[in-house]
């Protein structure tokens, strides 16, 4: 389609009515018929894909393939049939709008979740992985990149090692539910990917506050001023109505059941938004908001935040859905060897190594080493960073955009494909150590943090004391 045509479609879209379209359709206003097909076709598709995902769930619970690894592959395998003709990228409105959505709920849920007190009282682990191997593995990340593409500047190499580094539980939730496994292993691995992200989302913006190609070097303060400090606002803001209106109006029997569950979703559209309004980070918004709402409300969010659980992930089955569709099936034809060789990297040395050096001291066995290290999954959080990366038009975009499509799609195959045999083998070692002389760092309880929400699309289940 013409560039003229795109841009009709768009205006046409965003100003007709369904009854308008469907008239200039039988008209035979060829771009605009064009679009609004492929609009209809895509929905149609996303149904159908929940549908049958939906379907089979509860059989692909405990087996190597799992919900991601579906709606994935039918987006790979259909986009071309449904996307074909209609000029669909990462900067679409729909992409990131959906994109932003799935995180902000996403970030929102997860900081609620995390008993702060608790935490503070068992975080060596946790600790260990975000304040050390954190920071390792973007470090690393953006040293394997200028080793791999020579023509990177160093402010790219940083966004990349950046986009990469969180992780994503709800990839492999057999590694943080199944309650065969050592509890603080579990949930060293689950706090660590419910906090991971919203702790990149400020060093993301800051890296690209100093990146020349953003055309924001001179004000990296700025950055910090608006973005953080508006995003820290919006977050306090919202956390705190929403905390007060659950305490306060719950404890006068003033709130229904059905409203209950829409508090916690309204908090992080709130954050959001304000944020937005201001010049904020929306994403820092959602997750402090998140954080203070369930500390604020404490053992009466647990009764409100369901319904946000099953609505983050909904998007984030929609989103991956899309991401195989329009951003790694186009990906796939533009891949290197470098960039190949990057997606392997970043999964096993550039993830493996940090962890190996932050849990030095900490006398856990090699097979839980390895373990943690394994099993960090990138999953939503870097395809979000991906798509902020788009619009700041970096020299080598186009290759930090494949690299990073590539690792996520990789990880879904090789995370999800290894959960459930690495899961089973690992508890197994742990069975016959523990029976003979308990590990000392496996065998420590940990407070119990719920995993990313109860789905039916995810196939997980609530994670069990141990």
């Amino acid at each position: 389609m013409h560039n003229c045509g795109a841009q009709t479609a768009e205006h046409f879209s965003a100003t007709s009515t369904p009854r308008t379209r469907q008239r200039v359709q039988r008209r035979g206003h060829d771009g605009v018929a064009l679009y609004v097909a492929v609009v209809d076709w895509g929905l149609a598709t996303v149904g159908l894909a929940l549908l049958l995902v939906a379907a089979v769930s509860r059989r692909l619970s405990g087996t190597p393939i799992t919900p991601a690894m579906v709606v994935v592959a039918i987006g790979v395998l259909v986009g071309p049939l449904v996307f074909d003709g209609l000029t669909v990228g990462p900067t679409s409105s729909t992409v990131r709008k959906l994109a932003e959505a799935t995180l902000a709920v996403v970030l929102f849920s997860d900081s609620s979740r995390i008993d702060l007190r608790a935490l503070r009282r068992e975080a060596s682990i946790p600790v260990r992985l975000l304040g050390i191997g954190l920071p390792l593995t973007i470090a690393l990340g953006a040293l394997v990149a200028l080793a791999l593409f020579g023509s990177f500047s160093l402010s790219e190499a940083l966004i990349l090692g950046v986009i990469l580094a969180p992780t994503d539980a709800g990839l492999g939730s057999a590694v943080v539910t199944d309650p065969s496994l050592p509890q603080r292993v579990r949930q060293s691995l689950n706090v660590e990917s419910g906090l991971n992200d919203g702790i990149c989302v400020p060093i993301l913006l800051i890296v690209l506050a100093t990146s020349s190609e953003a055309g924001g070097a001179a004000h990296p303060a700025q950055v910090i001023g608006e973005e953080i400090g508006y995003g820290l606002a919006g977050g306090v803001a919202a956390g705190a109505i929403a905390g007060a209106i659950v305490n306060t109006a719950g404890a006068r029997r003033l709130i229904a059941d059905e409203w209950r569950q829409i508090i916690p979703v309204a908090a992080a559209v709130l954050a959001f938004g304000i944020a937005e309004a201001l010049g904020g980070s929306g994403f820092i918004a959602a997750f402090t908001a998140g954080a203070l709402f369930g500390l604020l409300a404490r053992d009466n969010s647990a009764a409100t935040i369901h319904f946000t659980e099953e609505t983050g992930a909904l998007l984030d089955s929609v989103t991956f859905l899309v991401f195989g569709a329009i951003l790694l099936g186009p990906a796939l034809e533009h891949v290197s060897w470098q960039i190949a060789l990057y997606a392997v990297l970043s999964l096993t040395i550039v993830r493996m190594l940090p962890v190996a050096l932050c849990l030095l001291g900490t006398k856990a066995r090699a097979p839980t080493v390895a373990f943690i290290g394994w099993f960090g999954p990138r999953g939503l959080a870097s395809i979000v960073f991906a798509v902020i990366v788009e619009d700041t038009h970096q020299a080598h975009g186009a290759t930090i955009l494949t690299a990073c499509y590539l690792t996520v799609g990789l990880s879904v195959l090789v995370h999800g494909l290894s959960a459930s045999p690495l899961v089973s083998r690992y508890a197994t070692w742990y069975r016959a150590a523990a029976g003979v002389r308990p590990p000392e760092m496996e065998s420590e309880p940990a407070h119990e943090h719920r995993a990313r929400g109860p789905s039916a699309l995810e196939g997980s289940q609530p994670a069990a004391q141990a």
